[in-house]
């Protein structure tokens, strides 16, 4: 993991068996993914999650899509 994931994401087995969270959390990163994909909306999300912080949903949002695109060229 690169440096700016370490800053989002902790894996610990004391905490949730090793599940990746958001970082000072025990919120699941997939739990992000599944609200979105049930069509909830992160505002949903975050009055669900409390302890997550707007800015670590955009900061985990923008390293997959990141991750999701490298070696592909965006057509502009």
């Amino acid at each position: 993991m690169n440096n700016s994931v370490n800053n989002l994401v902790e894996i610990d087995p004391e905490k949730l068996g090793g599940t990746p969270v958001f970082r000072g959390t025990r919120v699941p990163i997939q739990n992000l993914f599944d609200s979105l994909e049930t069509g909830e909306s992160v505002e949903q999300f975050l009055e669900q999650y409390p302890t997550v912080s707007r800015e670590q949903v955009v900061a985990i949002l923008e390293e997959s899509m990141e991750r999701l695109l490298v070696g592909y060229e965006i057509a502009a």
